[in-house]
This record gives structure tokens, sequence and C-alpha cells, in this order.
């Protein structure tokens, strides 16, 4: 697959994707929504500052792995904008097919551990209509599985 580097974030995959569900609404311009995560992510708390330009109004926001489900830009940058740590996070790689972006991230709360993490958002026009964020810890590969692994790992761990 062919591939292209965008400032800041790393290999993005250009090919197109069989769309799973339809959200509604045009197919947005690609370039448009690696603008939208760039002011997510390139601002601190850019996701309740830049919320209006972001977000739908209807949009939802879920977490899987705790069952969480927010309806409403308004419900869930409440919250966001009382979010009792600090956040530091890396991009390490952002995919966009036709109106979905996926983001895998790096992220650190409160200078604990390393987390990592994938964050779909699904896009109607230019902007979110549905993000899923699963996070979770890293992990020590087993020994058991060296034989078949490859020396190139498959994301620098820093």
């Amino acid at each position: 697959m062919p591939r292209r580097d965008v400032a800041g974030f790393g290999p993005i995959d250009d090919h197109p994707r069989n769309v799973v569900e339809d959200l509604g609404g045009a197919m947005a311009d690609q370039s448009v929504l690696l603008d939208k995560v760039r002011l997510y992510f390139d601002t601190p708390g850019g996701d309740v500052e830049h919320a209006l330009a972001l977000y739908h109004d209807d949009a939802v926001l879920e977490f899987p792995q705790s069952g969480e489900r927010f309806e409403g830009r308004a419900n869930f940058t409440e919250w966001r904008s009382r979010y009792p740590v600090d956040v530091s996070h890396r991009l390490r790689r952002v995919t966009v097919r036709d109106d979905l972006v996926v983001v895998e991230l790096s992220a650190n709360y409160d200078g604990g551990a390393t987390m990592y993490g994938v964050a779909l958002m699904e896009f109607r026009d230019d902007k979110i209509a549905r993000e899923r964020i699963y996070v979770m810890e890293g992990w020590e590969a087993p020994e058991w599985r060296k034989a078949w692994r490859s020396e190139t790992p498959a994301d620098p761990l820093d």
C-alpha cells in the first residue's frame, strides 16, 4: 500500500475502505479530516476548546472497555473540561479512509505508565459524528513467541 508522511502524523494510508455503516452526509475531503485531527491533538485541550468546529451537536462518544456512551457534544464536552488529571499524548499513526479516521497513540496520565490507545473518529461531512476510544496498558512480549517475531518492532516503545 502506498504511504506518505503528513507533518506530525507519520504514515497515512491512502487506500479507500469498504463502508460498513452509512452515517449520512457526503464523504469529506481527507485533508479536511486531517486538519480536524490536528485541531484536536495539536492544541492542549483541543477536544474541548475546538469542540464546536470538531463535533456535530448530536455526536456520540463511546468507551467500549467501560461500557460508557455519551450522547451530544455539550454533554461530553462538559465532563472533558473538568478532567481531573494531566494527559500528554504522542500520535503514532493516523489513517484516513473515506469518512473514518483511525488515530493510534500513546498517552500518559499524570506522569504514570504509558498507555496505548486507538481513537476511531467517524465523520459526517466535515465533523465527528461518533468517536470510540480504546485505551490499554502495554506489556512485555512473551519469550516463547521470539522464534517467529521480526527483529523490527511494530512500533518503538519510547
